[in-house]
């Protein structure tokens, strides 16, 4: 098995809606805002090559939206998702699986492309796309505070496609999600950022390594009570990475965030003040000693 970072670029959004509660004058140490108090954060992809299955976790977001859309955005960065591939010698058409970790347009919108003749296909033509039924309802019916981030033009055509597929969800973890396909890979369900968030936690060199989403966005939104404001339901958030980060410390897990746009990844361990921050890194390799 081999691990490769995708960065399929980056973007801004405001500093005081990715930390919710927490007063600028401590984020903004980890995080510097501009004068529009927007920080850069990165779209950062994970994929997994085992054999001749390649599954590449969340998608970034695209670029078949409107000029108007991406405004509120200001994509930058000289990285995409198909140079990052090409990089390591890989080509959409060679993309076997995608796990969608949720339906956020950040996360999904690079799942889907526009033909030169306007209509949406998958962007991987051999891939399996993989959700949660339970979290595809949701996004199906949203509710007012997340219709904006769930964008039929991101799931419809997955689903017309014949190639979207589930993941069973019974209770908190599926160590069994991808047992023939991916023997290594195990899922961990939250539901605060959204319901049935999915974070793959995947066995590698010896080490488990979690691809975080939106339940720990950075390295700075490790202390519990650092959640973004974006969180449906943020207490049940701040329980469920007490629950993650706890075990994370102990089996030294590598986290691997999405959007920390200095640091790929990290470790963790105990202190008296709880979980915190032991080792960053700007790339995986470096961390992983690889």
């Amino acid at each position: 098995m081999q691990l490769h970072t995708i960065h399929t670029g980056n973007f801004k959004l405001d500093g005081g809606a990715m930390f919710g509660v927490v007063p600028k004058s401590l984020w903004q140490k980890h995080i510097p805002a501009d004068a529009n108090n927007m920080c850069t954060w990165a779209m950062r992809s994970l994929l997994i090559e085992q054999g001749d299955q390649l599954l590449l976790v969340d998608t970034g977001i695209g670029n078949k939206q409107s000029e108007k859309f991406f405004s509120h955005y200001h994509l930058h960065g000289d990285t995409n998702l198909d140079g990052e591939l090409k990089k390591r010698g890989f080509r959409r058409e060679d993309i076997t699986d995608v796990l969608l970790t949720h339906l956020h347009f950040d996360h999904v919108g690079g799942a889907v492309e526009r033909q030169s003749n306007g209509s949406l296909v998958p962007a991987f033509p051999n891939a399996q796309f993989w959700t949660c039924e339970r979290h595809w309802n949701w996004a199906m019916d949203p509710n007012p505070r997340e219709q904006a981030s769930f964008l039929s033009e991101n799931l419809l055509p997955l689903q017309m496609s014949g190639q979207l597929q589930f993941i069973e969800r019974a209770g908190r973890w599926n160590r069994n999600a991808f047992s023939e396909r991916f023997p290594s890979l195990e899922i961990f369900f939250a539901d605060g950022h959204t319901d049935s968030q999915m974070i793959p936690v995947v066995s590698y060199k010896g080490k488990k390594v979690a691809f975080m989403a939106d339940l720990l966005p950075a390295a700075a939104h490790i202390p519990l009570a650092w959640v973004i404001g974006y969180d449906t339901r943020p207490l049940l958030t701040i329980e469920e990475k007490g629950l993650f980060l706890d075990v994370a410390a102990k089996e030294e897990w590598v986290l691997f965030f999405e959007h920390d746009a200095q640091n790929a990844c990290c470790t963790v361990e105990m202190t008296e003040k709880g979980v915190r921050l032991r080792e960053k890194a700007p790339e995986l390799e470096a961390l992983m000693g690889t």
